[in-house]
């Protein structure tokens, strides 16, 4: 199979889908690998290193394209469409539950569509998005003391406080790996965290984990109220797999916040968890509701981008090449986590919570294997 990495067209999107370790594990089983020339550059890898794996490098996204197989990052832009056609493999994160002009457009043109985020394995557990959600759970509350800053427009505190003065207080909506992460962070830099979460079975393990250094509250309208109100930084870190984030802070809490307090929504990607969310991007990645600062950048990990790229190209590996030795229908056949993982098929939309979102019919990917 041709394997195609295009350089990444995101604003200020500076991760790759393929490292040069990526590049030599394909070639040794017979793959060929086209690489955009300068596709690694913003994650620190040079073109000779990609040509000395075993890559031939191309000068245009079109001839990156043409390959069988396409490994990205981010989702396809609008500008990069009209290189779908029938029966392409594309293997990237898609996020299509927050994105309906993409999805009928993979739909329409017969893109065989792999996300990143939705591969599963049988006991729930992420391994593509994982690595992602760990870095933008740790970046989420560098950015939201870094935004609480008076200089930045925020209130003007010290997560950690001093001696005679009280901590920052840090509210996390949800348990999961971007809620863990963050957590770890807040804890470390000495806030006083209070997290939120559904599940009372995730909330005793998160205080087996931080006992009596955080709080935890059962996610409710009355305790998201408390937090609104008593909160320097709120951390959306809620997840629905496939599907959209549910909306916990509407534009009615941001009355009862601190003028100044900071909203950094993890969830960006998947429609976002505050009713006010809207995508920014690193060089303008903030904006002010009603005196409250909001984070929204839909790369964070992009900000670290050598880091993420070689956690992110550790987990899609293997999935990546058992597609390309086995192709889509036998590889999904096989595995059921990539089964999870396949969106789109023949112009058919396999992915529950994609079909959900936009009324689109569902379809069993097993039916098509």
């Amino acid at each position: 199979m041709i394997l195609g990495c295009p350089k990444e067209i995101k604003k200020q999107e500076y991760r790759v889908g393929l490292t040069p370790h990526c590049v030599s594990a394909y070639s040794r089983r017979g793959h060929k690998v086209l690489v955009q020339k300068g596709a690694g550059e913003g994650s620190g890898f040079e073109d000779q290193e990609y040509a000395e794996a075993g890559a031939r490098l191309v000068e245009t996204a079109a001839e990156a394209w043409a390959a069988d197989m396409v490994v990205k990052v981010k989702e396809p832009l609008p500008e990069e469409y009209r290189f779908f056609r029938r029966d392409l493999i594309l293997y990237t994160y898609l996020h299509l539950a927050a994105a309906e002009e993409l999805t009928r457009e993979m739909l329409e043109t017969k893109v065989k569509g792999i996300a990143y985020e939705t591969i599963q394995t049988d006991d729930g557990h992420l391994p593509c998005l994982t690595p992602m959600s760990e870095i933008a759970g740790r970046l989420s509350v560098q950015e939201g003391a870094k935004y609480l800053e008076k200089t930045f427009g925020g209130r003007g505190v010290l997560l950690g406080g001093v001696p005679g003065v009280e901590r920052g207080k840090v509210a996390i909506l949800g348990g999961g790996v971007v809620g863990m992460n963050a957590c770890k962070i807040a804890v470390g830099m000495g806030a006083e965290v209070t997290i939120l979460d559904i599940s009372t079975a995730r909330l005793a393990y998160m205080d087996d984990i931080f006992q009596t250094q955080i709080t935890t509250l059962v996610s409710s309208e009355r305790n998201i109220e408390k937090i609104a109100r008593e909160s320097d930084v709120i951390i959306g870190a809620v997840l629905i797999p496939g599907a959209k984030a549910p909306r916990l802070i509407r534009r009615e809490h941001l009355k009862l916040m601190k003028k100044g307090a900071v909203l950094v929504d993890v969830a960006v990607d998947q429609g976002g968890c505050f009713e006010t969310t809207r995508a920014t991007y690193h060089d303008d990645p903030v904006y002010l509701v009603d005196n409250v600062i909001h984070y929204c950048v839909a790369n964070m990990p992009g900000a670290v981008a050598r880091t993420s790229t070689l956690a992110l190209t550790n987990a899609t590996l293997n999935h990546g090449l058992l597609l390309a030795d086995r192709g889509v229908e036998a590889a999904c056949a096989e595995s059921a986590p990539l089964r999870r993982g396949l969106n789109t098929l023949d112009g058919r939309c396999t992915h529950r919570g994609v079909a959900e979102a936009f009324g689109i019919a569902y379809t069993d990917p097993a039916t098509l294997l």
